[in-house]
């Protein structure tokens, strides 16, 4: 796909990024950051998303370097942590301390890497699976500080964004990306096809995110209200759009931000762009034990 390792990184970092623009400005979303409002945060707008995403090109390139035509094993997965912290660190730095993007780093490092990896036309479910076993790696170099992520999967028993890095991504390749070309083959437009694959994201995954703020129940109700939405008729009909905006109004009372499923959101995107790119459907195989979600446009 490229001949060197220098345009691998430039052309993987420019898909990144871009993919975490575009899930900032995809509006609307419950209780997250876009282009109407803060959601449920005090500390962000959509400016302060842009400048983070944009602060992380430097991080991803280097990674996609890092990963070029190289074999997924322990070195590779303790350099590609190595950079990440350093992405990190310019991102705090740019956002004057605010975690705008750190579960995003890990995402969007371990699946570009598992692109730079493979370095060939490949569908999401061959990156993904390579994305998992650079994971499956331990980093003997991390912090000892545990991070809230960290620290909820302990608490509550989730598999946490580390989870589901071993598990493949299957938020992104079972049901973001399934999601989101089902709706584009219903003529759906591509804000909704977007926002559709965020909802059923949200209506499966366990979000430390929202764990961390408002713990089991609060995950649940999120859980059952994006599913409310989605069987309701979706945000293409008047009773989905009702739904969605009982969901919203319950997160933003609670305070209730789902981080997690706009990190897969955004991985779900940056994907898509590899696929458009090389003309390759997403095919995954197996099952991942998750019922369908009827959707309307």
């Amino acid at each position: 796909m490229w001949t060197d390792a220098d345009d691998c990184g430039k052309q993987l970092a420019d898909w990144a990024v871009q993919a975490l623009l575009e899930e900032a400005e995809l509006t609307p979303k419950p209780g997250l950051v876009d282009l109407r409002s803060s959601g449920s945060h005090d500390n962000m707008d959509i400016s302060l998303m842009k400048a983070s995403a944009a602060s992380l090109r430097t991080c991803f390139e280097a990674m996609g370097k890092a990963a070029y035509r190289r074999n997924p094993e322990q070195e590779l997965r303790e350099e590609l942590a190595f950079l990440g912290r350093l992405g990190e660190q310019e991102m705090m730095r740019v956002t004057h301390g605010v975690n705008t993007h750190r579960g995003a780093i890990w995402a969007l490092g371990l699946l570009l890497a598992g692109c730079a990896v493979h370095c060939a036309p490949a569908t999401a479910w061959e990156i993904a699976a390579i994305a998992g076993t650079i994971a499956k790696f331990p980093d003997r170099y991390a912090p000892q500080q545990p991070t809230n992520g960290m620290e909820v999967a302990q608490k509550y028993g989730v598999q946490g964004a580390r989870g589901e890095a071993l598990k493949c991504f299957p938020h992104v390749t079972r049901i973001g990306l399934p999601v989101l070309e089902g709706m584009r083959a219903r003529k759906a437009p591509e804000q909704t096809a977007r926002l559709h694959a965020l909802l059923s994201i949200m209506a499966s995954l366990q979000d430390s995110c929202l764990l961390h703020r408002g713990g089991p129940q609060a995950l649940e109700a999120v859980q059952r209200g994006a599913r409310n939405v989605l069987e309701s008729g979706g945000m293409g009909t008047a009773s989905g759009r009702k739904a969605y905006r009982l969901l919203e109004q319950s997160m933003l009372e609670h305070r209730l931000s789902p981080g997690g499923s706009a990190d897969l959101i955004a991985a779900v995107l940056f994907l898509d762009k590899i696929q458009s790119t090389s003309g390759i459907a997403n095919k995954p195989q197996g099952g991942f034990g998750h019922r369908t979600v009827t959707l309307s446009v």
